[in-house]
């Protein structure tokens, strides 16, 4: 898993990732799993505290949450009634081969040691199965959002997601690519709140965490778009990328 720190800091912030982070569109999910049968088995890998899980889960599918940090387990587990996240990794599934229709992971494949992660991916699908990591990105097209991710050091987009995972190896079928749009209203403290989940943000010192706040209400109380007003529309695309195990 790439760097090991910022993958596991999230579990500090865990009621607040689950309550201020936003959703995944039902069209992305579904598009997704696209092609499954009713009920089938799905496996959430690094499932945090449980948001695309509870997606899937209303899509009337089995869900495997499987989750390396302790607190975001404890979280998923309270927010999610009837399922038991697994403790485990990407690069060491606790899953028999073949059991799994589908594998999604939402925000979470930039930290998977990929090779490793394929290989355990592809063991646990059945064949025909399908893999599908999902992004909630901020959509940076909005000048005022490209700010925000600007003080944040978010420092992530789009369009480095499409270009920066091509294909899965040798194990799985060509990436398909969807991307569905949709936006969170949030106050002005809320997007603070929310940005206090971000891996740069819980693993900074103190004097980087209080510069990077300073920006933040600067940009609410002088950009035109946003000064005086109660609540935003922060806007996302969602990015899907999906195949079939060989």
């Amino acid at each position: 898993m790439a760097d090991h720190t910022q993958a596991l800091s999230f579990g500090a912030a865990a009621a607040d990732y689950d309550r201020f982070r936003p959703r995944y569109p039902v069209a992305a999910v579904r598009w997704a799993l696209d092609g499954l049968g009713d009920s089938a088995q799905v496996v959430d890998l690094g499932a945090g505290t449980g948001i695309l899980t509870r997606g899937v889960l209303a899509l009337d599918h089995q869900v495997t949450p499987v989750e390396p940090d302790p607190k975001m387990r404890a979280q998923l587990d309270a927010a999610t009634p009837g399922v038991t996240a697994l403790a485990g990794g990407a690069e060491s599934v606790p899953l028999p081969d073949g059991v799994a229709d589908a594998v999604v992971v939402g925000q979470a494949y930039h930290w998977f040691d990929r090779e490793r992660a394929h290989a355990e991916i592809a063991r646990v699908l059945r064949s025909g199965g399908t893999f599908a990591p999902i992004w909630n990105m901020r959509d940076e097209r909005v000048a005022w959002v490209a700010e925000l991710g600007r003080i944040a050091h978010l420092g992530d987009n789009a369009g480095d997601v499409v270009g920066r995972y091509e294909d899965f190896g040798s194990a799985f079928t060509p990436v398909e690519l969807g991307e569905f749009t949709h936006h969170t209203t949030l106050t002005p403290d809320e997007v603070v709140a929310m940005l206090h989940t971000r891996s740069y943000w819980l693993t900074a010192p103190p004097e980087r965490r209080a510069r990077i706040d300073r920006e933040l209400r600067d940009l609410f109380a002088g950009h035109p778009e946003l000064a005086g007003r109660e609540t935003v529309e922060l806007p996302y695309r969602t990015i899907v990328l999906r195949a079939r195990r060989r």
